[in-house]
Order: structure tokens, then C-alpha cells, then sequence
């Protein structure tokens, strides 16, 4: 009688487990849509990697899970979508360096001048350890988990007078990102970087409230800024990548095998990006030479600038040193 009470109990207990794992099983198979914010326009190289990524998605779930992307800063600025991703309120975000550096000081390393001095090495170095050990450190610091890297070429200046090269920048009211790599780049070169948001640069360029800007070359055609400017000046110095992030609350709800999905084919999405952008450079700097004298930057103190770089950024930023002994082998 006794053992019969105990298998009964027995059985209740283990039939009434049963309801308890249920949810998760069909939580993992529920439709998902996600949101994604970026905030370059339609057509970046960066964009159409996120909608390559939510139509991978979609065909790989039969449609269970999709993902709509919000271009142009359609959500907020970064800070704005980061702070949603913290919240939960957005799903995903691919955030520049520029905005995860001005919070982050280990991420901002990888913005530092001649940590590589090419888009293929550029391409190279965010597949390297060291530059995949700097998501490590993004769930605690910022509440999201990174997934991969994209890149974009390295960097142009643009100016409203002809010059001829990096000494011509001396004393340029320059329209520069905003992060702070960028700024201490800048202004040891001498120019005086001024920030202005993107939508107001073409018009800070023709109405002369900056003497010249800095972008890659991507977003620059598109922009046209070749039609404000008299040079364009190829640096080889830096270069903006960007971060897939996803929030660390909607991650959570996710199922191991979805994870693994959505980690794959950003990977997969934004490897393809970075190859095609290594091959597009030199098609680009075509175009651009088509319509616009470029010059190509010549430093004689390369090393004295990186050292007194790197007095401001080693103490904020080991890893930059890491960083630099990466790029020396590429």
C-alpha cells in the first residue's frame, strides 16, 4: 500500500513537471520579428548586409523568424538605439565603433591612426583574435551581445581648397565623427575638428562653416561631397567599423538553436560585406579621380604621431597595443 502511494505520487509529480517545460518549447518555435536600427542610408554596404541577414532568416525558418531594418537613423541616433537595446525596446542595432568607443575605451583601440594602413588589412584585422576578444566585453559594459564585425574603407578627407597633403591639414576647421579617437587624431595633425551632424555636413562644406570633412568612401559618394570640395585627400590611417549587436534582455529569451541561427548568418552577411568592400575601393577611388583631384597622403613623422597617440590612448586602452602587433603581420 505504502509502495503504491509512492508510485502514485511519483507519477503526479512527474505528469505535472510536463506543463512546466512545455512554454519553452513552444516559445522557441513562436513567429519572431525582429528590429534592427542603423543609421546609414539605404544602399551602404552595412544596410544591405542587414537585409541580406533578415532575408537568410527568413528562408532558413520557413518565415518563423524574420527581421526589418530601419535605416537612416529612422529609431534615434546610436546612443538613442543603444539605450533601447538596454531596455529591450529594440531587438538589434549595428552600432559604429565611434559611439561603442566614446563609452567603451577598449573599443575605441581599434579607431586608433595606422593600426592598419589598408581596407584588406582593415578586412583582416576585425577576423582576428584580438579584435574578436573586444565583444567580450560589450554585455557588461553595454547590455548587448556582439556578433560580428563589418567594415568600411579606410578614410578620406575632403577639402573646400586644393592642398597637397597631410600638412596641409594644419590649422583646417575639419568636420570629423565624434568620437574621441578621432579627435585626438586630428588635432595632433593640427586641425581643428569640429563636430556637425551628418545631415548638415554637405551644407557646412558648401556654405564654408568647415573647411573640410572626413568619411569613408562609400558613404561619400553617396553624399557626393566631391561636389563641395577642391581635393581629396586618401589618409590611410583609420578606419569606422561597425558592431552587429543584439539586446542582451531579448537574447535571453532566445532558444540555444535560434542563437546559434542569427549568430551564423550575421557572420555570414557581414564576412561578404567586408570581402565586397575590399574589392569596391578601388572602383570607387576611380570614380572619385574621375571628377576630382585625389592626393594621397605622405607622412615623414608617421611614427612620432603614433607615439604621441599612444601616450593619450595605452593608459585608457591596453589592448591598442595588441591591436598594433595584429595589424604589423597583416
Amino acid at each position: 500500500m505504502i509502495l503504491d502511494r509512492r508510485r502514485f505520487l511519483l507519477s503526479a509529480a512527474a505528469g505535472a513537471a510536463l506543463p512546466l517545460a512545455a512554454p519553452s518549447v513552444v516559445r522557441a518555435q513562436e513567429a519572431k520579428e525582429f528590429r534592427l536600427g542603423i543609421i546609414t542610408p539605404v544602399g551602404h554596404p552595412w544596410n544591405v548586409a542587414a537585409e541580406k541577414v533578415g532575408a537568410m532568416l527568413k528562408e532558413e525558418t520557413k518565415g518563423r523568424l524574420s527581421l526589418t531594418v530601419f535605416p537612416s537613423g529612422q529609431l534615434g541616433n546610436e546612443a538613442a538605439m543603444l539605450q533601447q537595446m538596454q531596455t529591450g525596446a529594440l531587438d538589434m542595432g549595428w552600432i559604429m565603433t565611434a559611439e561603442l568607443g566614446s563609452r567603451v575605451p577598449a573599443i575605441a583601440a581599434i579607431n586608433a591612426p595606422w593600426v592598419v594602413d589598408s581596407t584588406a588589412k582593415a578586412g583582416k584585422l576585425v577576423g582576428t583574435p584580438v579584435a574578436m576578444s573586444l565583444l567580450d566585453v560589450l554585455p557588461k559594459e553595454t547590455g548587448t551581445v556582439g556578433l560580428a564585425w563589418g567594415i568600411t574603407t579606410m578614410r578620406v578627407v575632403f577639402s573646400a581648397k586644393p592642398i597637397s597633403g597631410i600638412k596641409d591639414l594644419n590649422g583646417m576647421k575639419l568636420r570629423i565623427n565624434t568620437t574621441p579617437a578621432y579627435r585626438d587624431f586630428y588635432q595632433l595633425l593640427g586641425a581643428a575638428p569640429t563636430p556637425i551632424p551628418t545631415p548638415a555636413v554637405f551644407d557646412a562644406m558648401s556654405n564654408g562653416q568647415v573647411d573640410g570633412l572626413e568619411a569613408d568612401l562609400d558613404f561619400s559618394w553617396n553624399q557626393r561631397f566631391d561636389k563641395v570640395s577642391k581635393t581629396m585627400l586618401k589618409m590611410d590611417a583609420i578606419f569606422m567599423p561597425v558592431i552587429a549587436l543584439v539586446s542582451g534582455r531579448v537574447w535571453q529569451t532566445l532558444s540555444t538553436g535560434d542563437k546559434a541561427l542569427i549568430s551564423r548568418l550575421t557572420r555570414i552577411a557581414l564576412d561578404a560585406q567586408v570581402q565586397e568592400t575590399v574589392v569596391n575601393e578601388p572602383v570607387l577611388l576611380e570614380k572619385f579621380k574621375a571628377v576630382i583631384p585625389v592626393k594621397v597622403a605622405e607622412v615623414a613623422d608617421r611614427e612620432k604621431i603614433v607615439a604621441e597617440y599612444d601616450k593619450i590612448w595605452l593608459p585608457k586602452a591596453p589592448i591598442l597595443a595588441d591591436l598594433r602587433k595584429e595589424g604589423a603581420k597583416l
